[in-house]
């Protein structure tokens, strides 16, 4: 009997302790904004991706937002080193980029497609040259990915205050959501495996995932926000920005056609290994392009702050800066983290993307209660409770409702106070001669 016995959990062992294996990788990243401290190790993971996985087929997909016009070495150099990531991501495997708001900071709408396809690198979009009237690119490719075919469409945003303000006249962005009611059938409908790179938004998304096929890989970006969301076998997954994660989409599919992804989102830090010509290309890049004012001292850390905690970081500046009570900042505002020791104007703004007056506003404590709640949200926030961008805040830990409570934002953020800050809208005061940056460096010791 126990030979028996033995003899079945012989048989047996191997589906208990064999997991099938992948049948292919898409790696997807997104918002990376010209990240030039973490773009070669970019590169570089995708090789010990494929060094550990030798025998899974890989893809990767850029989610648009590649460039950044706020990085001075960016702009200055024509965006030179992301252009050369796209060429060592094209060498590596198949890969697509879907056009988001910032892709045309230095060249025209036909030009920047020219120039990504040039690097050997697939463009889609569902933008419109309103010029020519031509489309942008195609608005979805086919391409193989192991044993089947995979079919990738692409959506950018149609808020047109979001792009460069020299293309905006040039660019015909159609509303997401009618456009994949009008297209998504006949471009997924018959695709063995259907991918979305939607550059959309969360909050347009949501009404076009009911619009996918399921098993459906639907990526979403524009709105710097980390997550993964399963609704049946279509995964919504967005992987944050500025280089710091990739996420890694594992494709399943059993015998009958069924497609499962199993979704990892993995960290990519600058002390990780580098990819050695691209890291070559950044040295010399930026010392070819970053100017004295550049390099110039405006504050001093007692230790580096990671992307988020920068934001929270220059959230709490603004609030003393401004003398408030609290301060809400777009989360979109920012970008990088900061290092510790001495920051240079370069790395400053990196962190803080963009500058503006700086507004008040008066709340009652309900009111304010009700904001901090919704703000600073993070990769375990509840689906539900998202909206698309959010406010990075700094308040006090206790809150009385009876009071009233001063508050400061940006330009961007007081423009934008229904999507901010909800209804009724609040009364924003501008502060003239008050802007972002230098109240926060003041605050951090930096002088402004």
């Amino acid at each position: 009997m126990r030979i028996l016995i033995g003899a079945v959990l012989l048989l047996l062992l191997p589906s208990l302790t064999l997991a099938p294996a992948p049948q292919a990788l898409v790696v997807i990243v997104a918002d990376q904004h010209s990240a030039y401290d973490r773009t070669a190790q970019v590169v570089a993971a995708i090789d010990r991706l494929t060094a550990t996985h030798p025998r899974v087929p890989l893809a990767i997909l850029i989610d648009g937002d590649a460039l950044e016009n706020g990085n001075a070495v960016a702009r200055r150099s024509s965006g030179a080193v992301d252009f050369a990531m796209f060429t060592a991501l094209a060498k590596r495997a198949p890969t697509v980029v879907n056009l988001g708001n910032h892709e045309m900071e230095f060249n025209d709408l036909a030009a920047t497609v020219g120039r990504i396809t040039a690097t050997g690198a697939r463009v889609i979009s569902n933008l419109t040259d309103q010029i020519t009237h031509r489309p942008a690119a195609p608005p979805s490719v086919r391409f193989r990915l192991g044993e089947t075919d995979a079919v990738v469409a692409g959506l950018a945003t149609d808020d047109l205050s979001t792009y460069p303000p020299a293309v905006r006249p040039s660019i015909d962005a159609p509303d997401p959501g009618a456009w994949a009611r009008n297209h998504f059938a006949d471009l997924l409908g018959a695709a063995p495996v259907s991918i979305v790179l939607s550059h959309a938004g969360l909050n347009a998304d949501r009404s076009i995932l009911s619009m996918v096929p399921d098993g459906t890989l639907f990526a979403g970006a524009h709105d710097h926000i980390r997550l993964v969301q399963q609704s049946g076998h279509t995964v919504y997954v967005h992987s944050g920005s500025w280089n710091a994660f990739l996420t890694l989409a594992w494709l399943y599919r059993d015998g009958n056609g069924t497609t499962r992804w199993e979704i990892e989102q993995m960290p990519i830090s600058s002390d990780d290994p580098a990819d050695p010509e691209l890291a070559a290309l950044i040295r010399k890049t930026e010392s070819s392009f970053l100017e004295p004012a550049d390099r110039a001292l405006v504050a001093k850390l007692p230790s580096a702050l990671a992307p988020v905690e920068a934001a929270r970081a220059v959230a709490a500046a603004l609030r003393r800066g401004a003398n408030v009570d609290a301060a809400f900042i777009g989360n979109t505002t920012f970008g990088g983290g900061l290092p510790a020791g001495e920051v240079t104007r370069a790395a400053f703004d990196s962190c803080v993307r963009f500058d503006g007056t700086i507004f008040v506003a008066t709340v009652d404590g309900a009111r304010l209660r009700t904001l901090l709640a919704a703000a600073n949200q993070g990769p375990s926030t509840p689906f539900e409770r998202r909206a698309g961008e959010f406010n990075i805040a700094d308040g006090p830990s206790t809150i009385d409702d009876a009071k009233t409570y001063r508050i400061a934002t940006t330009d961007w953020g007081a423009r934008n106070t229904a999507r901010y800050f909800g209804e009724p809208a609040l009364a924003w005061q501008e502060q003239s001669g008050v802007s972002l940056k230098p109240t926060v460096l003041r605050a951090l010791g930096g002088g402004g």
